[in-house]
Order: C-alpha cells, then sequence, then structure tokens
C-alpha cells in the first residue's frame, strides 16, 4: 500500500473504540516520524472522499499533549469531543484525555509491515 493516506487510514481504522492516539504516533508506526502534519492532512481530506471512508474513525486521533484539535471546518473540536464521549472516552472542559489512560499503545511490527506493503 503506497499512498501515505491510504496508510494512515489503515492505521486509524485499527484504532479500537474508546482509546485514541496521536498524529505523531501514527506517523511514527508508518515510519514517517517526522509527518505529524501530513497524518492531519490526510484525516482532513476525509471530507472530501467518498462512502467507502466513513469508516475511518478520525475523531480517535489528537494531538501527542492529549487536546483534540480541529480536524477540519466540518468537524470541529466540540464534534470530535462528543464522538469520543459517545465510546466512553472522559474528555474534559478544555478538551484534553488522559493519554494515561485512553492512550493506544499502537500496532505490533507484522501489523505495521503489512499496511506498509514490505
Amino acid at each position: 500500500m503506497g499512498n501515505f493516506y491510504e496508510q494512515v487510514y489503515a492505521v486509524v481504522r485499527r484504532i479500537p473504540q474508546g482509546k485514541v492516539t496521536s498524529y505523531g504516533r501514527i506517523a511514527q508506526m508508518l515510519g514517517q516520524p517526522r509527518a505529524a502534519r501530513a497524518v492531519g492532512y490526510a484525516l482532513n481530506a476525509l471530507k472530501d472522499k467518498d462512502e467507502k471512508y466513513a469508516d475511518v474513525p478520525w475523531q480517535r486521533v489528537i494531538n501527542n499533549q492529549g487536546r483534540i484539535s480541529i480536524v477540519n471546518r466540518e468537524n470541529s473540536a466540540s464534534h470530535q469531543a462528543e464522538l469520543l464521549r459517545k465510546e466512553g472516552v472522559v474528555v474534559d472542559e478544555n478538551l484534553r484525555v488522559n493519554l494515561d489512560v485512553y492512550l493506544w499503545e499502537g500496532l505490533h511490527w507484522v501489523e505495521i509491515d503489512d499496511i506498509l506493503g514490505s
């Protein structure tokens, strides 16, 4: 799977309900440790995608300080918080998530290798 955006979506689809991860952790999993912003761009691009991307749980990706960042204009921070709360994630009034409790540890290297198509 060569397309970076598709790789991002493949990782995000594997984040379990009730867990979150960061843009940077996804970039690192994909072997692109400096591509956190590109992960954000990939998630922002979902608004222009067709329904086959409806299963990408973009709301489970937050910044590395545990704070919700706005993904795109249609998906406000309050909407993201609401979606996370429905999954059982506690989001405080400052739009923060306790990463000690809700952080997803990520994929095993074999799963990453599968996504990267190596």
